[in-house]
């Protein structure tokens, strides 16, 4: 099967002109908030978040350079991005949304980091197929750093714990931790809370920060920031 062409033609280019320039200005905010922090841009990972837009939006963001994509939800990358990975071998596609366990043998072979590891079943499960498949996206352990009921994630109790069972039970390397703080709350608080978990487990990766608050999220130590809206505009 020839995989689908996703260049953009020029009309849709022309559509989606507004990806290259909030990618620049993006850009530009990151490396000065790194700059803040005394880190360079590239210490900090920009992770475009896709999700529900189509390929063609993707693939104009990979026209502006953008190598680096988020999405929530297995079955809509699957749809979207194996044409796209076949054309772009540098593509990294992050798994950022809520993992099902009978969803993680499609995941570990799509995805090039998954960012939702967020509980003792779905790491068992991973191990396993990691092993099945001699795949090992890397992975980020979710907290749920404000315990709010609605969400996914490891208790903040729990972390040093679940850290310590990935590693020496189920032999999984975890590059770091990946949180979502309350929507109505200053996010400052909760980004060095992570941080200091990290910190303390020996882990150097942090994915925190959205479209709205990427900038303070670098500022506390962020070494991916996911942000969508910001780039591709309102779904």
């Amino acid at each position: 099967m020839v995989a689908a062409d996703f260049t953009c033609p020029a009309q849709l280019m022309t559509d989606f002109n507004h990806i290259a320039s909030n990618l620049t200005d993006i850009r530009a905010h990151l490396a000065a908030a790194a700059k803040a922090d005394g880190r360079s841009a590239e210490a900090v990972t920009l992770v475009a978040v896709s999700k529900t837009h189509p390929a063609e939006a993707v693939a104009a963001a990979l026209n502006a350079g953008q190598k680096v994509f988020g999405e929530n939800r297995v079955q809509e990358a699957m749809g979207k991005f194996p044409a796209l990975k076949a054309q772009h071998p540098d593509l990294e596609l992050h798994l950022i949304g809520p993992l099902q366990s009978n969803k993680a043998a499609e995941a570990v072979a799509l995805f090039d980091v998954i960012e939702s590891v967020d509980r003792e079943k779905l790491a068992r499960v991973l191990a396993d197929e990691m092993q099945k498949q001699k795949r090992r996206p890397r992975l980020f352990i979710q907290v749920n750093i404000g315990e709010e009921p609605q969400k996914a994630g490891i208790a903040p109790a729990d972390v040093d714990a679940f850290v310590k069972l990935c590693r020496d039970e189920l032999k999984l390397n975890i590059d770091g931790l990946m949180c979502i703080p309350p929507a109505e709350k200053h996010p400052a608080p909760y980004f060095a809370l992570l941080r200091e978990m990290a910190r303390r487990n020996g882990l150097t990766q942090l994915s925190m920060g959205m479209s709205g608050d990427y900038e303070t999220a670098i500022q506390f130590g962020a070494t991916h920031v996911r942000v969508g809206t910001a780039i591709f505009g309102a779904r």
